[in-house]
C-alpha cells in the first residue's frame, strides 16, 4: 500500500512538473498557423476551369500548380518587399526586367519568388482553346524565322526536352523584332535581357509530373495542344505595333 501511495505521489509530481513545462514551453503545433503574408502582389485567377486543358493538362496538376506553386511565389515575393514601397509599387514584370537596379538585398527574391510569379502570371494567359497555330504577323514572324511552323515545333521541342534541371523555354521577341528560342534556368525570365516572351512552356517537373511522370516529351508534345494561338497571335500583333 504504501508504494501504491508513493507511486502515485511520483507520477502527480511528474504530471505537475509537465503541466508547468508545458506552460513555460509550449508546443508550437499548439500555436495558429502564421497568415499568409499579404501584400501588393496578388494571386491571378485562372483564366479557365482546372479541368478546361484536359486531356492535355489534368486538373489536379493545375490545382496545384496554380493554387500552390504560384501562390507560394507571390506569398514570398509580398514577404521580401514589406517596408520597401518604392519597390511594392512596380509591376512585378518591370521588377523582373531591371533586375540590375534591385536593392542587393531583395535581388535574390526578385529574380526567383518575383520570375516565377511573373513567368506563371504570362503563361496561364496563353494557354486555353483557341487556335491550331499561330495567324497573323506571328505566323508570318515564325516562317520567316524557322521556316514553318512544324520546324518551330522541332526546334522548340528540342530546346524544351534540353532544359537541365527545372526552367523554361521560351518562343521571345528581340528588340528588333525578330524571334529566338531560348531557355531560361529555374524561374529566370527573358525580360530580365531585354528580351519579350511570346510563348514559354514550364519544364519545372511540378508542371506535369504528376500525369507524365518523367515523360517530359510527352508533356512537351500535349503542350502544343493546349496554346491558345489566337489570344498569343492577338498579342504579338498588338505589341509589335506599339
Amino acid at each position: 500500500m504504501a508504494m501504491k501511495q508513493m507511486t502515485g505521489l511520483a507520477s502527480a509530481m511528474m504530471l505537475g512538473i509537465s503541466g508547468r513545462i508545458a506552460k513555460a514551453f509550449p508546443q508550437s503545433s499548439s500555436a495558429p498557423a502564421p497568415a499568409a503574408p499579404t501584400g501588393p502582389f496578388t494571386l491571378p485567377p485562372l483564366p479557365y476551369a482546372y479541368d478546361a486543358l484536359e486531356p492535355y493538362f489534368d486538373a489536379e496538376t493545375m490545382h496545384l500548380h496554380h493554387d500552390k506553386h504560384h501562390k507560394s511565389y507571390v506569398d514570398k515575393l509580398n514577404a521580401a518587399v514589406a517596408g520597401h514601397p518604392d519597390i511594392s509599387s512596380r509591376t512585378v514584370y518591370d521588377l523582373v526586367a531591371n533586375l540590375d537596379a534591385a536593392p542587393m538585398e531583395l535581388l535574390t527574391a526578385i529574380r526567383n519568388q518575383g520570375g516565377g510569379h511573373a513567368n506563371h502570371s504570362f503563361w496561364w494567359e496563353t494557354l486555353g482553346k483557341g487556335g491550331a497555330a499561330p495567324a497573323g504577323e506571328l505566323a508570318k514572324a515564325i516562317d520567316a524565322k524557322f521556316g514553318s511552323f512544324s520546324a518551330f515545333q522541332e526546334k522548340f521541342t528540342s530546346a524544351a526536352s534540353g532544359v537541365f534541371g527545372s526552367g523554361w523555354a521560351w518562343l521571345s521577341r528581340l528588340p528588333n523584332n525578330t524571334l529566338i528560342i531560348e531557355t531560361t534556368a529555374n524561374q529566370d525570365s527573358p525580360l530580365t535581357v531585354g528580351h519579350t516572351p511570346v510563348v514559354g512552356i514550364d519544364v519545372w517537373e511540378h508542371a506535369y509530373y504528376l500525369k507524365y511522370k518523367n515523360k517530359r516529351p510527352d508533356y512537351i508534345k500535349a503542350y502544343f495542344s493546349v496554346v491558345n494561338w489566337d489570344a498569343v497571335s492577338a498579342k504579338y500583333a498588338a505589341q509589335t505595333k506599339a
